[in-house]
């Protein structure tokens, strides 16, 4: 090989990765209508029963949101990351829709993972695959669309490693639940912003303790908050979906 040759390869593998960047951040960016918006991770009805009574309660309630998202639902993002294909993803979703304890939880799953999905195949146009499995598998009644479930798929389809693609989806959680925050008054723009950097520590370390799991080891690590998701609907007036 010349260096011409040499150096035209070199050149490609440098766009392949700087491409595959701008594609992390388009997928990370809240601009992007994957269907997070109407839901705040339990939030709403951690606030009207009293869990969070003060500003000073949103750290620690992310957090622990966050080690719960870790230890639940990284298991399934790595797994599928790592094995991209329909039989993969088909017996995974509908293992973690057997999985999730409340009904809340499950809908707003797959709520967003129907959404990412569409939208998903929409974008990414490249990655004929999405298209394919979501009018394949769209009212079938075959899959759920859990969103770790869906994430995972379209991270290795997409070329991300495991590590990013689990960073990733506890950075797209703790985003969310911090934008209900601000949404429902608890605190201000610009302290959601000092929270999130304080947090990054915190959520470096959950991906650095849940990552990389099989399925089987999936748990709950702070099952109360489970508990007061599930009483969403039940609350007198909300805001949000779940």
């Amino acid at each position: 090989m010349d260096h011409s040759t040499s150096k035209s390869c070199t050149n490609a593998n440098h766009d392949d990765k700087s491409l595959l960047h701008w594609t992390q951040w388009q997928l990370l960016d809240s601009v992007l209508p994957t269907g997070g918006f109407p839901h705040s991770f339990g939030l709403e009805s951690a606030l009207q029963s009293n869990l969070i009574k003060q500003p000073e309660d949103l750290k620690p309630f992310i957090i622990q949101v966050l080690d719960n998202t870790g230890s639940l639902l990284l298991p399934f993002v790595h797994t599928l990351n790592k094995s991209p294909d329909t039989e993969t993803w088909t017996c995974l979703d509908n293992l973690l829709e057997a999985t999730l304890t409340n009904e809340i939880a499950r809908k707003a799953s797959a709520t967003q993972g129907s959404a990412l999905l569409r939208v998903a195949a929409s974008v990414f146009r490249e990655i004929t695959e999405l298209k394919l499995i979501r009018e394949r598998f769209i009212g079938s009644g075959l899959v759920f669309f859990h969103h770790a479930c869906v994430f995972g798929l379209l991270t290795g389809l997409l070329g991300f490693d495991g590590r990013m693609a689990q960073r990733a989806y506890i950075f797209m959680t703790m985003r969310d639940v911090l934008s209900a925050a601000t949404r429902l008054n608890v605190v201000g723009p610009i302290a959601a912003s000092v929270l999130q950097h304080e947090i990054a520590s915190a959520a470096e370390g959950i991906v650095e303790k849940w990552r990389d799991r099989n399925v089987e080891d999936a748990c709950q690590t702070n099952p109360l908050l489970d508990t007061v998701q599930g009483c969403h609907a039940y609350l007198f007036s909300r805001l949000f979906c779940s």
